[in-house]
């Protein structure tokens, strides 16, 4: 008799193979299914079906199915989740979102696996308020394959990814809406960049050397090359640079002076020389930063801070 019957549309024999391993490795761990059932896999020009039997009575049949369930709808959640998402996700964006370009689909792609392959997911994000992530995707898929197993042990994995899968199809719409945001405000940030970098390149260096002191946290110091604090109202600032008004994920001002000021060459004199801010001017600035983890300087600033830091309670 057969317990379950899954027909799969254009698929190839070592796919089909790999998968009807995978069912029978996952049932094979269920000791309390009886032995005497078995799985087989055939392949047609325009389909596979991948069969699991039993020599049982039509009331043992429903036992065994039953306890088989969840397993067999682990294995298939797992084999949508690895070879159907990306496809899934790709038409979403092309067809849902209207992107063309390929390098805007690669791209928004890229910013959805950083999500899909976590088992945080986006679980943190405030956008999602905590509704996607890993297991959660696969739970939806299991519930879903569940009830449709129970309606009936034969059906086509395709049918169900057409039109089964709506509560599960919203849940990646959530994750391409907001890897698409995160694209955008990327490509607005790296334009923004540009701009900056351009501006740097083509003005005229004002004095010869700033000295940027990152006490920590957001705490910075800019001195002049006599170490002594730069008042950027002293300067002609040409450039305003009302973009920074926008919600810009770094320190604006201390971006405004330095380009205000326009140095020949900043000295950053950090602790910690990835934070963002600091990162942020090395891209503006490019060859004209120079980071130093140890200085006379830095033990004047640094220390004292380190100092400071010790002596509070």
């Amino acid at each position: 008799m057969d317990l379950f019957t899954i027909v799969i549309m254009k698929a190839d024999e070592p796919n089909i193979r790999s998968l009807s391993a995978a069912i029978e490795r996952e049932l094979k761990l269920l000791h309390t299914v009886r032995k005497g059932w078995s799985i087989g896999y055939e392949t047609f020009e325009t389909h596979a079906s991948i069969r699991v039997e039993a020599k049982a009575t039509d009331q043992e049949a429903l036992s065994i199915r039953k306890q088989m369930l969840p397993s067999l709808a682990g294995v298939l959640a797992d084999h949508i989740m690895t070879d159907k998402e990306s496809g899934i996700l790709r038409n979403l964006i092309v067809k849902d979102f209207k992107y063309e370009a390929i390098e805007d689909i690669e791209a928004i792609e890229g910013y959805c696996k950083q999500s899909l392959y976590s088992e945080i997911g986006l679980e943190n994000s405030p956008a999602l308020n905590g509704s996607f992530g890993r297991q959660r995707r696969k739970q939806v898929l299991v519930e879903l394959l569940i009830q449709t197993m129970e309606e009936t042990p034969s059906f086509s994995l395709d049918g169900f990814l057409h039109f089964r899968l709506q509560d599960y199809l919203d849940e990646l719409r959530e994750i391409a809406e907001y890897a698409i945001d995160e694209y955008m405000m990327d490509r607005q940030y790296q334009e923004f960049i540009s701009l900056l970098q351009y501006f740097v390149y083509i003005q005229e260096a004002k004095i010869p050397v700033a000295h940027l002191i990152h006490k920590g946290g957001h705490e910075f110091v800019i001195l002049n090359d006599r170490l002594e604090l730069i008042d950027a109202s002293e300067f002609d600032a040409t450039f305003k640079l009302e973009v920074l008004e926008k919600d810009i994920n770094f320190e604006d001002m201390i971006v405004s002076t330095l380009i205000t000021v326009s140095p020949a060459t900043i000295y950053i004199h950090t602790r910690d020389p990835e934070v963002t801010v600091i990162k942020t001017i090395r891209q503006i600035f490019e060859d004209r930063t120079t980071v130093c983890s140890y200085c006379r300087t830095c033990d004047i600033y640094l220390g004292e801070a380190k100092k400071q830091d010790q002596l509070s309670p």
